[in-house]
């Protein structure tokens, strides 16, 4: 791999016209709503909460929820729960596909909005419902999450980034109406490692980085972190990548780029003349990574 491939292009700006439309409904519908259900992808929590939504919902009663949770380090997940509670925000673990946490969510909205409800309760408005927005990246499993929660294919849920598209306020229970909203991201990434982060977990489409410079920062942190993981998953010994490491004879990363080549070759990524297929290899680590198994990861930690 070329050294200069190392390094993303700064700024990267991947923002669709919807977004910015989006973003400023939400500021309008803020004032619909008393409490704001906020979620983030429990592998990179901070790469995945958006700084707009941060900004405009500062004063409004919010939830943290890190889904994916079955996907992250569960030491990890205890980290940031205690992280954001000692920010005085309340947050919780969920798992949209099997549900777990759930429960534990709708619990946690009626505990911040009991007082609340007890004053509506002696003005005597004993029928509003407590009125909630889930906001979102897009690809942080918000559709399927809705899904879950209101026990009914509400919300529109595919594997593309942003295909929540409308506004809709669905009914959870007797006490609680959820406003759902098309997932946002933020106009430009400044922060290299924080697209890179996005894009390991497919949050920003394969175009805006190439995939095999992604595939490359994704291998290394794994080796640097999880290098098991790689070893039990590519059936790599850990000798193998030893040896690689401590090859003084040519930079770092073409280093880590062979070890890549290796996993491709056990894969059978071999495409005509026996050379490997590194755009297949890429796609194949990426894609594992993104559906757990390369096992429970946690790429920012406290």
């Amino acid at each position: 791999m070329d050294k200069n491939q190392e390094k993303s292009k700064n700024n990267i700006n991947w923002y669709p016209g919807h977004m910015a439309k989006t973003r400023r409904q939400i500021v309008e519908d803020l004032k619909l709503v008393d409490i704001v259900i906020e979620l983030l992808d429990a592998r990179i929590p901070i790469s995945s909460r958006n700084p707009d939504i941060a900004q405009i919902t500062k004063n409004k009663k919010k939830i943290i929820v890190l889904n994916k949770c079955d996907l992250a380090d569960e030491k990890e997940n205890q980290k940031w729960i205690s992280y954001f509670n000692f920010q005085e925000i309340p947050a919780v673990m969920t798992d949209s596909n099997s549900g777990y946490g759930i429960d534990n969510l709708i619990k946690k909205v009626e505990e911040l909005m009991k007082n609340e409800k007890e004053q509506m309760i002696i003005k005597g408005r004993t029928g509003k419902k407590i009125r909630a927005m889930i906001l979102g990246i897009p690809n942080v499993g918000k559709s399927s999450l809705i899904n879950r929660i209101s026990k009914k294919s509400t919300a529109n849920v595919g594997n593309r980034p942003g295909i929540t598209k409308q506004k809709q306020w669905i009914r959870i229970n007797e006490k609680i109406e959820l406003l759902d909203t098309p997932g946002v991201l933020w106009p430009k990434f400044e922060n290299e490692e924080v697209a890179m982060h996005l894009a390991f977990t497919g949050t920003i489409k394969e175009d805006i980085l190439n995939k095999l410079e992604i595939a490359y920062h994704l291998t290394k942190f794994m080796i640097e972190n999880y290098q098991q993981n790689l070893c039990d998953r590519y059936r790599l010994p850990s000798e193998f990548i030893k040896q690689k490491l401590e090859q003084k004879d040519q930079p770092e990363n073409q280093n880590i780029y062979e070890i890549m080549l290796e996993i491709g070759k056990k894969r059978g990524c071999i495409i005509s003349g026996g050379s490997i297929d590194e755009e297949k290899t890429a796609r194949l680590i990426l894609d594992e990574f993104k559906n757990g198994m390369l096992g429970k990861i946690t790429i920012e930690k406290r």
